[in-house]
C-alpha cells in the first residue's frame, strides 16, 4: 500500500499514543473527522495497522526478572519453524522471539518474578522442547523499549 503525507501523519500520531480519539488525531493531521475516520479504517483494512496493545511495566505487575536467551535449533531438517515460534510465544512469560543470523538462531526474551519462575520457565520452554539443542541465559539489568517504526 503506497502511503501519503497524511497516512504517514495518522500512523506517527497513533504510534506516539493510541489513545488519540478520531476528533484528536483529525485535528493534528488537518483532516475532517469523518475523513480521518476513513483513512484509519483503510490502514486497519490494508494490514498497515495490526493491532493496538496496552504495555505493562513488568516491575508493577511483579514480573522484576528479565532475561535474554539465545538458542540454538535442531538442524535435522524436520524442524517448522513457524510452529516452533508459535509454540514459544504462547507461553506467557515470552515477549518476543526473533529468528537470526550468527552464532545463535534465536533471540528470546523473556520475564518472571523470580528467579525460581525463570527456571521453571525456561525449563518447561526450551529444556523439555527437543528442537531447542542448545541455549544460554542472560539476565537483564536495565532495558528501554520503543516498539515505534521510522516512518518517512
Amino acid at each position: 500500500m503506497e502511503l501519503d503525507r497524511t497516512d504517514r501523519g495518522i500512523l506517527i500520531h497513533l504510534q506516539n499514543d493510541a489513545r488519540l480519539m478520531n476528533k484528536q488525531l483529525s485535528a493534528k493531521v488537518g483532516l475532517a473527522p469523518s475523513s480521518c475516520h476513513e483513512r484509519v479504517k483503510r490502514l486497519w483494512s490494508r494490514g498497515v495497522i495490526t493491532g493496538t496493545t496496552t504495555i505493562l511495566d513488568a516491575k508493577s505487575v511483579g514480573c522484576a526478572l528479565g532475561a535474554v536467551i539465545f538458542a540454538n535449533i535442531s538442524k535435522d531438517g524436520q524442524i517448522n519453524n513457524d510452529a516452533l515460534l508459535d509454540q514459544l510465544i504462547s507461553a506467557p512469560e515470552i515477549q518476543n522471539i526473533y529468528l537470526v543470523t550468527g552464532k545463535y538462531d534465536m533471540v528470546i526474551s523473556m520475564v518472571a518474578r523470580d528467579m525460581d519462575h525463570m527456571k521453571a520457565a525456561v525449563y518447561e520452554a526450551l529444556t523439555l522442547n527437543r528442537e531447542i539443542i542448545s541455549f544460554e541465559t542472560s539476565i537483564v539489568y536495565d532495558q528501554r523499549r520503543d516498539a515505534r517504526l521510522p516512518i518517512e
